[in-house]
């Protein structure tokens, strides 16, 4: 808007400059070009009353010498009388322009070169018509109009400087709001709950501040709101889960009872942090800083060990490959091991009893590969189940499990992908990147183009076992 404001005001100048330079140059040509001849005009004046009272030689030469302009002025007797023609002075005219003022009897000009002649004709005591003839050099007609016209160009490139600098500081004004406007919404948008934007500038963008701070503070006051209920509907549940605790109490001892305490213990733990992360006043936006993270390997081995019970009442085969040597990625262990669960739920969720699953760990050299495995009957439409909020259809699938995973590969700038495995049923890939890039936009473009070699050599030869 700013360069939009200073174009406009450099054309209109310009154009107004023009429409006035131009015409006001070419009349102080003219007015220079009259002053000149206008000289000419008295000097040839000044001659006049001698010719009608002598033609005598030596008295016209003191005449035209009084006069001022002997160098520049001659005289055109014609003969008669018994006297030959007589002409004082260099002459300059041709001999036909001399003669047609003559019998014109009217004053004329003709250029000549160097300059123009002015021819003056002057009636005689004989009846008889003589001329004068004055010169009248170019640079008399041109005298003054270069300095004029060079005060023009400067006052015109004056103004159009002046309007150029005015025009910038109205956009300024006009720009400076609009761009702290912007920035309150990228601000906004970054989970910056505090940005305001000064009310400020011309009344449209006022208005526009005034706005956007309202909403501003609705958005507050709305996440404020959904904090509340999210840690209020939480704590609800805390009342069933200790009836649960002091059920498992009366399970004796055994893996099944051991597996169902542990499951309370861990249902317990993520509604207690449910419940701190929704009283939190600043939203989790932020990416975990230098040194955050976990060993990938080590909480898949504590999760497989986990399901592996379950899967051994149920006849299920399973295998882990990958996760007997540290595997570090920067993501969060509860954000991980809350991934993986959501992944295997789903496979004892919507697989038979006895379907055989699998866990792949493969670390390269700038990204992780977390393969989910099953035998099962797959999934028929990806793209639905990755959508948040689309289950499957069938009881007690809200389909945020997947959403769960896919934002945590995201948060790293990786991705999730669903295919087939070579179990033949359903694979989910998870791509953790490492080198830090930032999530979201074309970040897992740039990931499978820069895919290391030696960790697809690994990954192929997983899905070729």
């Amino acid at each position: 808007m700013r360069w939009a404001l200073v174009k406009v005001s450099l054309a209109v100048t310009t154009m107004v400059v023009v429409a006035f330079a131009v015409p006001l140059g070419l009349v102080i040509r003219e007015m220079a070009r009259d002053r000149a001849f206008s000289n000419a005009e008295r000097e040839a004046a000044a001659v006049a009353p001698a010719l009608s009272i002598t033609t005598d030689r030596d008295q016209l030469e003191r005449v035209v010498a009084s006069a001022g302009a002997d160098a520049g002025m001659a005289v055109h007797l014609p003969a008669g009388d018994g006297q030959e023609a007589l002409e004082l002075g260099r002459r300059r005219a041709a001999d036909e322009d001399i003669a047609a003022v003559r019998k014109l009897g009217r004053a004329s000009t003709t250029g000549v070169p160097g300059g123009s002649t002015l021819l003056q004709p002057v009636a005689l005591s004989t009846g008889k018509i003589a001329v004068v003839e004055v010169y009248v050099p170019e640079s008399d007609v041109t005298n003054g109009v270069g300095t004029a016209w060079a005060v023009l160009a400067a006052v015109g490139v004056a103004l159009i400087l002046g309007s150029v600098a005015v025009a910038d500081r109205l956009g300024v004004r006009m720009v400076r709001p609009a761009r702290r406007l912007v920035e309150g919404a990228h601000d906004l948008g970054e989970g910056r709950l505090g940005a305001r934007v000064p009310e400020e500038g011309p009344s449209e963008l006022r208005l526009a501040a005034v706005a956007f701070n309202s909403m501003a503070d609705q958005v507050v006051q709305l996440l404020a709101n959904e904090r509340e209920l999210a840690a209020d509907l939480s704590h609800r549940l805390r009342t069933p889960l200790t009836v649960l605790r002091l059920n498992t109490a009366s399970l004796g001892e055994g893996p099944a009872a051991d597996q169902t305490r542990t499951a309370v213990e861990q249902l317990e733990r993520e509604v207690d942090t449910i419940i701190r992360t929704a009283r939190e006043a600043k939203p989790q936006t932020a990416a975990a800083g230098p040194g955050a993270g976990c060993d990938a390997a080590e909480v898949v081995r504590e999760r497989m060990a986990f399901w592996s019970a379950l899967a051994e009442d149920e006849g299920r085969k399973w295998r882990v490959a990958g996760a007997d040597r540290p595997v570090r990625i920067p993501v969060a262990r509860a954000d991980l091991a809350a991934a993986l669960d959501a992944l295997l739920g789903n496979v004892f969720r919507h697989t038979a009893e006895g379907t055989a699953f699998a866990v792949d760990v493969h670390n390269g050299e700038d990204a992780v590969i977390v393969l989910v495995s099953d035998a099962g009957p797959g999934i028929a439409d990806p793209e639905t189940a990755m959508a948040r909020g689309r289950g499957s259809g069938s009881d007690g699938s809200t389909g945020l499990g997947l959403d769960i995973v896919r934002r945590l590969a995201e948060s790293t700038g990786g991705d999730v992908r669903i295919g087939s495995s070579v179990l033949g049923g359903t694979e989910v890939r998870i791509w953790i990147q490492l080198d830090g890039r930032a999530p979201g936009g074309s970040g897992h473009r740039q990931i499978r183009r820069r895919r290391p070699g030696r960790l697809a050599a690994v990954y192929n030869r997983s899905r070729s076992r």
